[in-house]
């Protein structure tokens, strides 16, 4: 006799929009396109994005990850070299100058416009404050715009209270494109209270993606036992996804970077399950996910979204007469 064992149900609760923003995806497209116009190999300068599944599916198509350009060598000078959606500073370019390399910059438009939002407070004598995490390569990017010492990394309302500037009347400040909202919000909050002449940007540093995908994820939070954000550990703007869920009322909230990841010996009784994904990161793993819980689960997927993203950048005049299928997108993005 056959013994029917019935799954649990289960409701996911799927993010929109989540996700490869529109500066994610013109980057992958432009080692894609890269490829496809020069052949192999097309060099990348540090991570295209930070996703090690969409590295290693652009390795597989013949791209090439290095951190300087002095490791690409003599007889591939000609082959092009990509600089990565976070922005690098100027002396990366002028390296490749130097060095009579051809390269492609995929810095993310939104981020070259927290570049000259910083350089335009230099330009009118500001001292520029970068709101920001030490270290990351957006930041690294951003500061290496300007003059070594023109510019304060903060990145707490702690570091905010600390900070002493030479001249607490002309200062401008400039954020990461990928922080928390509200957490910024309170350390500019603290900066502007301790320097009301503080010069804010022309426009918002935080770019819409980031913006977006920490609102429905607030949405969607509260009465989630298990909120889960797909993402890799150095992605900025997923670890803040995994924070939202938290203080939004997710019961435990966790960051995997695939399906293999998650613990299902820890997960629990859980009824509804959140689930996103950062900007870097593709939606064949968020298919991935879905179907690993429908192994294990009588799962129904309910769509929470708040916004639709319309967005798109094109990519660099020399590869806009490439034709991009979505053959050559599928590793990413699905059959």
């Amino acid at each position: 006799m056959n013994i029917v064992v019935s799954k649990p149900d289960l409701t996911i609760r799927l993010c929109g929009p989540r996700g490869f923003c529109a500066g994610v995806d013109r980057a992958i497209q432009i080692v894609v396109l890269a490829l496809k116009a020069y052949g192999a190999p097309v060099y990348v300068r540090h991570e295209i994005v930070h996703n090690r599944y969409v590295v290693e599916g652009l390795e597989a198509k013949g791209a090439v990850f290095v951190e300087e350009l002095d490791e690409i060598p003599p007889k591939h000078r000609a082959q092009p070299v990509v600089f990565s959606a976070h922005g690098v500073p100027k002396a990366v370019p002028a390296d490749a100058d130097a060095r009579n390399l051809f390269y492609l910059d995929a810095t993310c438009p939104l981020v070259s416009k927290v570049h000259k939002q910083a350089m335009r407070h230099n330009r009118l004598g500001r001292h520029v404050i970068l709101i920001g995490h030490a270290g990351h390569p957006e930041v690294i990017g951003t500061m290496g715009q300007l003059p070594e010492g023109s510019v304060s990394l903060i990145e707490t309302v702690e570091d905010a209270d600390a900070y002493q500037p030479a001249d607490p009347d002309n200062l401008g400040f400039v954020t990461q494109t990928t922080l928390s909202v509200d957490d910024t919000a309170g350390v500019i909050a603290r900066l502007q209270q301790r320097f009301p002449n503080l010069t804010a940007p022309a426009a918002d540093s935080i770019c819409y993606a980031t913006t977006n995908r920490q609102e429905v994820v607030k949405e969607a939070a509260p009465g989630c036992d298990l909120f889960i954000v797909v993402g890799a550990p150095n992605s900025s703007n997923s670890k803040r996804l995994v924070e939202v869920a938290l203080r939004a009322g997710a019961g435990k909230s966790v960051l995997v970077q695939r399906a293999s990841e998650i613990d299902w010996d820890d997960i629990g009784d859980v009824k509804t399950v959140g689930l996103s994904a950062g900007a870097s990161a593709p939606e064949v793993i968020v298919n991935e996910i879905i179907e690993a819980f429908r192994a294990r689960y009588n799962a129904v997927v309910e769509l929470a979204e708040t916004v639709k993203e319309t967005e798109n950048f094109l990519v660099n005049r020399e590869l806009r007469n490439i034709e991009l299928t979505a053959a050559d997108m599928a590793f990413v993005n699905g059959d």
